[in-house]
């Protein structure tokens, strides 16, 4: 069996190999009471809007363990999606993460494959991979596994990298080597908070989802609040302002995932080819991709309010 030590680094080195941009290794045990009690706090403040998910499995939530029985290890990954190629300004915009394939599915599979890679070292191990997808505090993870730190914003902000990054995590039932957290912090910045144009950021590392654009533009079910209208601009599906306006995303880099570039067809995206976008090019445009988390009535209703607001 290999050391600890040697299995860590080999983990981390074939995470690279595979495109990841930060791998870090913490142990699965419960999430801190301050951070446990956050996040409880921003539940029972209905901060969460509609995601009714959000509030169940709150233990599973606070205890990684119970997701993977045996679970000795998280292992954290990043996935950079900053695209080179970006939407002319005056289409209704996308955000970036939403440019090429599902990141989910992107994610998954090389974290398969870094898992398969494991077992291939250590055939005793056993494990998970997660994207998004299961009640993990996946920021939290990150941060405890020294990939970056939590933002204002309530974003993983990696040094000299920025925040424009998919995140996944392994559960495995290896004992390893951990990392340590990073003693960062945004310091007395505030431009995320004060560049939000709905408010949604209440507080530091507080976002009210039903005042922010990006629920009210996907996860939102419902019609767009009419309060948020007014502020959208030509923010269509989702929302980067506080990424956009973060100091450290001056270090953003262009990706290097093919899967995340951007078809012709989605650049070309104007107002008037969304508002004669039939289902049939819904469905060829966006086949593969996490906009369909909105549905095409979805989308149709985006752009009713963008429309309201060229009024």
């Amino acid at each position: 069996m290999l050391a600890n030590e040697d299995i860590s680094r080999q983990i981390k080195d074939y995470a690279y190999s595979l495109g990841f941009d930060a791998c870090g290794i913490c142990k699965a045990e419960p999430i801190g009471v301050e951070e446990q009690q956050h996040f409880k706090d921003w539940i029972s403040d209905s901060y969460h809007a509609d995601m009714d998910y959000m509030a169940r499995n709150t233990e599973k939530r606070c205890d990684p363990t119970l997701l993977v029985e045996g679970s000795r290890s998280v292992i954290s990954v990043a996935l950079n999606y900053y695209p080179k190629t970006k939407q002319p300004q005056e289409n209704p915009q996308f955000a970036y993460y939403a440019y090429g394939k599902d990141y989910h599915d992107v994610v998954k599979s090389k974290l398969q494959m870094l898992l398969d890679y494991i077992k291939s070292l250590e055939p005793a191990a056993e494990g998970r991979a997660f994207v998004d997808t299961a009640p993990i505090l996946e920021r939290y993870w990150a941060a405890k596994a020294g990939l970056g730190f939590i933002g204002k914003n309530s974003l993983l902000i990696i040094p000299k990298k920025g925040s424009y990054f998919f995140l996944g995590e392994l559960i495995i039932n290896l004992e390893l080597t951990y990392d340590t957290p990073l003693d960062l912090s945004c310091g007395n910045c505030t431009r995320c908070l004060d560049a939000c144009p709905t408010a949604a950021i209440v507080k530091p590392r507080v976002v009210n989802a039903s005042k922010c654009i990006s629920y009210q533009t996907i996860e939102n079910r419902g019609e767009i609040d009419e309060q948020v209208i007014p502020k959208m601009n030509n923010r269509f599906y989702g929302c980067d302002i506080c990424q956009q306006v973060c100091p450290w995303n001056r270090y953003s880099r262009p990706h290097q995932t093919v899967e995340f570039n951007p078809s012709q067809a989605f650049l070309d995206l104007s107002f008037d080819r969304l508002d004669n976008l039939s289902v049939e090019d819904y469905q060829k445009i966006f086949k593969g991709s996490a906009v369909k988390r909105a549905k095409f009535t979805g989308l149709k209703r985006n752009l009713e309010a963008l429309r309201q607001n060229m009024k």
